[in-house]
């Protein structure tokens, strides 16, 4: 039973919301935090919803996306669908990259997040002596423009390698002091993966920055560069500070081989980010049967305790030709790549694309719970498994206790009256 609070006077007020365990309760949001949660009828506040039994949940966080190379479908077209092919022809692409090009096309997949119900997000932004800082300066000013409805970190990301592309490591100590929040690095594009792995980590210490790399991005495990960069992580200190996205080739090794790998990450504290329409689109090229579904081993990772998230990477490019930035679109591929679909796992995911990303962020915990940061949704449906399985929308967005985006909808139906005449 929901018991009934204290006069209080809140900056919104949301009535009859369905909580992710699946009461019923109002929340009262002030100063940017959920304040009470209850009832809560008749308490003054400068705005009221009536949400009718809607699900409420913590923003959505997109831990890993390619806003400067995002909508390049129509100028790299792909013929060999391969990782290699992408690489290749997005750097041609770069060449061409202009500030105000950039920041066209980021705007309009911060857009698409925002709508979707994103309140927070951390891009990567190459950094080479192809397109030099520009990627940077076209998302930094963004950054402020959408700090009222998202919070955007910015990682200074080499894409082409650092000891492949000189003068690369010079230009990611530039962007660190220009403002990018954290560095990330690509061992296996590199001539050296290790010493790579070495520069990112002295960058990361020198500017106190954490750490994210695209690593073991194959089929076969030909790389395993995470079993160095655990070794790095706990001889720099940078425990709870790094994450790795893809790892695709940890789903080719026997239990008896990830096993200590997963200790590790644990133990080193790194997350692990599946990307699961990029993955599943460029892995198991080469199979001719049998052929595989090439993604991170999710469930055994997740099971030994390692925080494995799920985000976008890319949106409409050589990498990954399809997407719109909505999160749930990647619970839904997981759910059925990754074979998680029982009772419990279908909670995981959506928690994946949640609370563990804000971890794996180090962001402030939110949520519809007393003095967590009121990054809500409310979502269009009054059950939680409707909102992967059934690619709920969003009825309204907050972020920090004010609402951002309000969706209205309305769907007309003439087949039936024609059909009842």
């Amino acid at each position: 039973m929901r018991q009934k609070a204290g006069t209080m006077h809140f900056d919104l007020l949301l009535h009859d919301c369905r909580l992710p365990d699946g009461t019923l309760a109002d929340l009262g949001c002030r100063d940017g935090r959920v304040v009470a949660v209850g009832d809560l009828a008749g308490q003054p506040a400068e705005r009221t919803l009536r949400c009718e039994g809607r699900v409420v949940t913590p923003g959505l966080v997109e831990s890993h996306i390619h806003l400067d190379k995002a909508l390049l479908s129509d100028r790299t077209p792909s013929a060999e669908g391969t990782l290699q092919e992408a690489i290749r022809i997005t750097g041609g692409a770069k060449r061409r990259f202009t500030v105000e090009d950039i920041r066209v096309r980021a705007r309009t997949v911060l857009d698409m997040a925002v709508r979707h119900g994103t309140t927070a997000m951390r891009s990567h932004v190459e950094v080479d002596p192809i397109v030099e800082l520009r990627g940077l300066e076209a998302l930094l000013p963004l950054k402020a423009e959408y700090a009222p409805a998202l919070d955007l970190q910015l990682c200074a990301f080499a894409q082409e390698g650092v000891f492949r592309m000189p003068g690369t490591e010079q230009l990611l100590g530039e962007a660190l002091r220009r403002g990018a929040d954290l560095i990330g690095g690509c061992p296996y594009t590199d001539a050296d993966g290790h010493a790579q792995i070495d520069v990112i980590f002295r960058l990361a210490r020198d500017f106190g920055a954490d750490a994210d790399f695209h690593v073991d991005f194959f089929d076969e495990p030909e790389h395993l560069h995470l079993r160095y960069i655990i070794e790095q992580t706990t001889r720099w200190g940078w425990q709870g500070r790094v994450a790795v996205g893809h790892c695709t080739e940890l789903g080719a090794l026997p239990p008896t081989d990830l096993a200590p790998i997963a200790a590790g990450l644990k133990e080193a504290g790194i997350g692990v980010i599946t990307l699961p329409a990029t993955d599943l689109y460029l892995m198991g090229r080469k199979d001719t049967h049998r052929i595989r579904r090439g993604l991170a081993p999710v469930k055994r990772l997740r099971d030994a305790g390692v925080n494995v998230v799920a985000a976008t990477n890319n949106v409409r490019n050589a990498f990954t030709p399809v997407g719109n930035a909505n999160l749930l679109l990647m619970g839904f591929l997981l759910t059925v790549g990754a074979h998680m679909g029982t009772d419990r796992e279908r909670r995981e995911v959506l928690d994946m694309l949640t609370v563990d990303p804000a971890r794996l962020l180090r962001l402030p915990a939110c949520g519809p719970a007393p003095g967590l940061q009121a990054d809500l949704v409310v979502w269009d449906a009054t059950r939680l498994d409707d909102l992967v399985a059934g690619q709920a929308a969003p009825w309204v967005v907050v972020k920090r206790g004010r609402v951002t985006v309000e969706h209205e909808r309305t769907a007309r139906e003439p087949w039936r009256l024609a059909s009842a005449n």
